[in-house]
């Protein structure tokens, strides 16, 4: 065979092998960003993939508002859906959803808030590569109860390390995803824990009559680490 032509017939299946190799990746990558993160830990049995179901109606809408009034357990799941919930779809971006939390959040937690909502979010790369894949998340709860060291932290804390009414809430629940490869739909779920740290204060109407409850107007101090929560 010709040297010429053989090493022409070399490159070409060097690049065909290379283009193979490159696809796989790419599928493999994307595939990997519609089920989300994996935790560090070996494979979780929990994480299946299955036809996928139908979301809640809210989640193809844009970012709503966290409701701020109420009592300390509803702001508490109020903050969690506002975590879980999102739509790339939407015309919306991870730091539009950002934004519903930071309206809520205590002043003097800002940044640090800031940070741990961002770890909650995808990345505005990811967000691009999730957005033609049409992915949709959400949050079932399971469970949402006080921790059992919160008492014995508040107790333990320092004048001022914690502030007046601070309360935290550990959440179970399973993420929810939708979304498609090439035409087939796919949903993926993940058992989730995390813990949500929140101060509330009471508020009266000017003129409140006898019966009136006394309502509270809340706002988020931090989170915990995803799958760190306190037990």
């Amino acid at each position: 065979m010709d040297p010429t032509a053989r090493r022409h017939r070399t490159f070409l299946i060097a690049a065909i092998a290379g283009a193979i190799v490159l696809l796989i990746l790419v599928g493999v990558g994307v595939y990997g960003l519609i089920r989300g993160p994996r935790t560090a830990e070996s494979v979780d049995p929990a994480i299946t993939e299955s036809p996928a179901t139908t979301p809640p109606a809210d989640t193809s809408s844009g970012p709503e508002p966290v409701v701020t009034v109420g009592g300390q357990e509803e702001f508490a799941v109020a903050v969690a859906e506002a975590l879980f919930t999102w739509d790339t779809t939407s015309g919306y971006g991870p730091a539009d959803y950002a934004q519903m939390l930071a309206d809520v959040t205590a002043d003097e937690e800002a940044d640090a808030a800031a940070s741990d909502v961002r770890a909650y979010l995808p990345t505005t790369e990811a967000w691009a590569q999730l957005r033609p894949h049409q992915t949709r998340q959400w949050l079932t709860i399971d469970t949402i109860e006080i921790p059992a060291v919160w008492e014995d932290a508040v107790a333990q804390a320092a004048a001022g390390q914690i502030p007046d009414g601070a309360i935290a809430y550990t959440i179970t629940g399973t993420r929810h995803r939708t979304g498609y490869w090439g035409t087939d739909p796919i949903t993926t779920t993940h058992d989730v824990a995390f813990t949500v740290f929140l101060t509330c204060t009471p508020e009266r109407n000017p003129a409140p009559a006898p019966a009136d409850p006394i309502t509270e107007t809340c706002t988020l101090l931090r989170l915990s680490q995803l799958d760190n929560p306190l037990r």
